[in-house]
């Protein structure tokens, strides 16, 4: 409690490797910060991990822009199948509409559970950044959705 999640990665990853060269940016992603975010540094891959569709959908179409690697998580929340995570194609899901209202045409890999969310989880919210709702997650789901986005940079890097 009181502290950032970037800083605390930050310090866990350090412990791993105290040779690591890490720069953490503690900032909330909004639509008008990403290109700024996005042109200040050479990035090998984005790993798009945002809950929020508006800035989820930003930061796929300027990465693609701009000629980034990237590869996206869909949402975990309200699931609890791990036989059901899979990579996919974006034009497979569920936010591919807004994609293409953004222009954006091209393949992207996703890691996705085919499981229907479990509505009894999902809560309407009127306290959270650009978001209407929210939904609980099963504290393994976002690690197996992790280790997919993990084992995809790796074999690529």
């Amino acid at each position: 409690l009181g502290q950032k999640k970037a800083e605390i990665l930050a310090s866990r990853f350090r412990d791993i490797n105290p040779a690591l060269e890490l720069r953490v940016l503690p900032v909330f992603l909004k639509d008008e910060n990403i290109p700024e975010l996005l042109d200040d540094a050479a990035y090998d891959f984005v790993v798009d991990a945002i809950d929020t569709l508006a800035p989820k959908c930003h930061l796929i179409a300027e990465s693609m822009k701009r000629h980034i690697k990237i590869v996206s998580s869909m949402g975990a929340g309200a699931k609890s199948d791990i036989s059901q995570v899979r990579f996919a194609d974006i034009w497979d899901t569920y936010v591919r509409k807004r994609l293409q209202k953004m222009g954006i045409k091209r393949k992207l890999p996703v890691v996705f559970s085919t499981e229907q969310a479990d509505p009894n989880a999902v809560l309407l919210t009127d306290d959270e950044m650009n978001k209407k709702s929210t939904c609980g997650t099963v504290s393994y789901m976002p690690a197996v959705f992790g280790c997919y986005l993990a084992e995809y940079v790796i074999k690529r890097l």
